[in-house]
């Protein structure tokens, strides 16, 4: 159980407070929004660590905000989702996301491990890339009992990974020869964050949002079975190269995810209530991005991370590659 002082925990709790504020306000300026409310709030927390007094003495507290506020972010999260569009979206939509994260994650995971990545790194690396970016990773994070080390380097990866391939989307929009819908839908399908999508979807008018939108939320419903899947299959892995098994870990908070979908979706609440509610998830997991960027440790990061880039790379191309196809023969 962690204990802590309340000055711990209110120290942490309006550090990280600022920080998400930052990126939620940062991320409403042009060229910021490429890089995400989330990513620059934990950006904001690796500056703080330069305020070395403030952080040391938050430390137990800012390890409070990183656990307990990133679940209940998640859960808030699913607000967002609604069901009723999803099903409206078609079986090929879902098919299509079944077989991106499917395929993303296992493609990543297995170019990591070639470029001898470490397993946990390179499963949160790997989640990052075919689900929803930060989120993805920080919600598979507990399954894998991942440090904190690995969880930052990681959300870069697919930050810098997903910008980079935001912009190249956007420059080869003139010259695919696809209709905004097909685009939209290749940009929902192959770039990593929520605010990629909507970057590159949103080049292509209000139907280039709208599919963008729609088949990156495909993805990101798979967020929960996917940390179910591979909490499972760490627990067995771990176990059979003679680690100590332990509890089997199961993410309650996803369960929490999908149950705020279903809410969102079936009762009568207002899309302004629902709006204030995505609003305040985004508020909770930027303080928890803040809190994790508080602790990263810096070297760590720059000794392991060239081989996760190059993978994630190649796994970028190979995605961009099939999206492209797909959207263009089946949407």
């Amino acid at each position: 159980m962690m204990i802590f002082t309340k000055k711990s925990f209110w120290i942490a709790a309006t550090t990280t407070l600022i920080c998400s504020l930052a990126g939620k306000y940062l991320a409403l300026v042009p060229g910021f929004s490429l890089v995400g409310a989330l990513v620059i709030a934990l950006l904001c927390g690796m500056l703080f660590q330069t305020a070395s007094p403030v952080i040391y003495a938050s430390v137990e507290g800012i390890g409070f905000i990183s656990n307990k506020f990133l679940r209940l972010g998640i859960i808030l999260l699913g607000f967002r989702l609604n069901l009723y569009t999803l099903a409206e979206s078609g079986i090929k939509t879902i098919l299509l996301a079944l077989i991106v994260v499917t395929g993303t994650i296992l493609l990543t995971y297995w170019l990591c491990r070639v470029f001898h990545v470490e397993n946990r790194l390179a499963i949160l690396t790997a989640s990052g890339c075919g689900i929803c970016g930060a989120a993805a990773v920080m919600g598979v994070s507990p399954q894998v009992k991942a440090d904190k080390d690995d969880a930052v380097l990681a959300v870069a990866v697919v930050c810098i990974m997903g910008t980079v391939f935001t912009l190249i989307e956007i420059g080869l929009k003139p010259l695919l020869g696809f209709s905004d819908g097909q685009f939209g839908v290749m940009a929902g399908a192959s770039l990593h964050e929520i605010a990629h999508a909507v970057a590159a979807g949103g080049s292509a008018g209000m139907a280039g949002l709208d599919a963008a939108i729609i088949t990156k939320l495909s993805r990101v419903i798979l967020l929960a079975p996917a940390a179910l899947f591979i909490g499972i299959w760490y627990t067995r892995h771990s176990a059979g190269r003679g680690e100590s098994k332990g509890k089997l870990p199961i993410p309650w908070f996803m369960a929490g995810f999908l149950l705020s979908s279903a809410i969102g979706s079936f009762l009568p609440i207002s899309q302004a209530l629902i709006d204030g509610l995505v609003s305040l998830a985004y508020l909770f997991l930027g303080m928890a991005m803040a809190a994790l960027g508080m602790s990263v440790n810096f070297k760590v990061i720059a000794e392991r991370g060239g081989k996760v880039f190059l993978a994630a790379g190649i796994s970028s191309v190979v995605l961009l590659g099939f999206t492209m196809l797909a959207s263009k023969l089946f949407f």
